[in-house]
């Protein structure tokens, strides 16, 4: 029975030479945001407006609204719940302030429940 490492050198020796087997990491995938962003974000829970549904709004964002929308994109992910990024503010859905402020220390931004 032949191993695992056998079948990737057969492949590699049909590369080109001077290829990489091993992709390079994506660096572009997580770029630094807490440098940009100076203060501290607020992390609120909101039922206006809503029929009655909660939701945890994050605001005071000192970044454009593509690099937002880049935070709300992880948070969402992070979190495994919908939301969205809108006029330098991010809405998820439902009562997770307390795991957003955990969730945003950890991409390294300062955040505080009001």
């Amino acid at each position: 029975m032949s191993s695992p490492s056998d079948w990737r050198d057969a492949l590699a020796s049909l590369l080109p030479e001077g290829h990489q087997s091993e992709p390079e990491p994506d660096t572009d995938r997580n770029p630094a945001v807490a440098p940009a962003q100076s203060g501290v974000l607020h992390v609120q829970i909101e039922r206006k407006g809503r029929a009655g549904k909660v939701a945890t709004i994050v605001s005071g964002f000192t970044i454009p609204d593509d690099a937002v929308a880049d935070v709300a994109s992880r948070l969402k992910h992070t979190l495994g719940t919908g939301g969205s990024a809108r006029g330098g503010e991010i809405l998820i859905q439902g009562d997770r302030a307390d795991d957003v402020v955990a969730a945003l220390g950890k991409l390294g931004l300062k955040a505080r429940r009001v």
